[in-house]
């Protein structure tokens, strides 16, 4: 059993957050992600988009932005449980959450906090009659260990980031790595784009375009892909691993079933704390409504900053809460 102060749902960038807010204040974090790394959307989704409403960046990339705050909140240690989805919730007898996940890990806190961005992501599966009979049999939708990929012949398909990325990264490790697209260009990252289309030049990665995968074969394990070209007609492609990156569907899972309020997929909060309809668990972030609200990270670093200092107050009700300014006590001045 995990204990520890506030359970965070989503690692994103307003979970992140709430880690250096909580740590200000003594209280320790642990945070739950259905995805195998941190950053929710910015890492998963749009790691080398631009942003540019982040106080003091006139730009920021998405990827770095996650880095900093990492980097923000690692003097706190929090603690991570990624690529499980929070599954569900109940009271033991000192009135304290107990959260387990849909691999069974149990996280024990007094306090909730749902930061999960739209919802929990799930990857956009094949739409191929048999896929769901090979999934972790070959067939990946995200890469939680590249090292499981070393050496190994890959077929990976999709023409955004994530696609990009890790046909880079996996290039350097596996023996073959073969993309495919069903268009001839693609959506990611202009320098992603280009290096793809170098690695394809120096014959170190296979690049078929205007291709898609309409069947795939294995006894118990998937061994072969079976790809269509637009003129060239079908081929079969031996693997190792498929790794389809059609892109993540949100969706607000398990957490419909915990006695919300919620409306159109977003749950009802109290602007005062941003706690929701259930005694000890907040949202904050873009899964949490209210008048007004607007689904900026920046909107959700605020709220995230109110939620903790209404937790403290929850968690040590005896302690008088006192405010002070890291201009003052730096970083250091708050660790254990």
């Amino acid at each position: 059993m995990i204990k520890t102060d506030i359970l965070i749902i989503g690692a994103g960038p307003c979970g992140l957050f709430t880690v250096f807010e909580a740590g200000l204040l003594k209280l320790r974090c642990h945070l739950v992600d259905a995805l195998p790394i941190t950053g929710g959307q910015l890492s998963e989704v749009y790691p080398k988009k631009p942003i540019y409403d982040i106080p003091g960046f006139p730009s920021i990339l998405a990827g770095d932005l996650v880095k900093n705050l990492e980097e923000q909140i690692a003097p706190f240690k929090p603690g991570f449980t990624l690529g499980e989805r929070a599954e569900s919730i109940e009271k033991n007898a000192e009135d304290n959450f107990i959260l387990t996940t849909n691999k069974g890990t149990q996280i024990e806190a007094p306090v909730i906090a749902i930061a999960g961005g739209l919802g929990c992501f799930e990857p956009r599966r094949l739409p191929i009659p048999n896929a769901t009979d090979f999934e972790e049999n070959g067939l990946e939708y995200m890469v939680k260990d590249p090292e499981k990929f070393r050496d190994k012949r890959l077929l990976i398909a999709g023409g955004g980031d994530s696609a990009l990325d890790w046909t880079i990264e996996l290039s350097q490790i596996a023996s073959e790595v073969t993309l495919i697209h069903r268009r001839s260009s693609f959506r990611g990252a202009l320098d992603s784009v280009e290096k793809v289309a170098e690695l394809a030049k120096a014959n170190k990665i296979n690049l078929i375009t205007e291709a898609q995968a309409v069947g795939i074969n294995g006894n118990g394990k998937l061994n072969e892909v079976v790809v269509k070209q637009k003129t060239q007609g079908e081929m079969k492609i031996e693997v190792d691993y498929f790794l389809p990156f059609f892109g993540l569907t949100p969706k607000l899972g398990p957490i419909s079933e915990w006695g919300l309020n919620i409306t159109k997929n977003a749950i009802e909060v109290d602007t005062l704390d941003y706690s929701t309809n259930v005694p000890g668990i907040y949202a904050i972030g873009d899964i949490n409504t209210y008048q007004g609200k607007l689904k900026l990270i920046l909107c959700g670093f605020h709220e995230a900053t109110l939620m903790v200092q209404s937790a403290f107050k929850r968690i040590h009700p005896e302690q008088k809460l006192s405010f002070k300014y890291t201009t003052v006590m730096g970083v250091n001045g708050f660790e254990e």
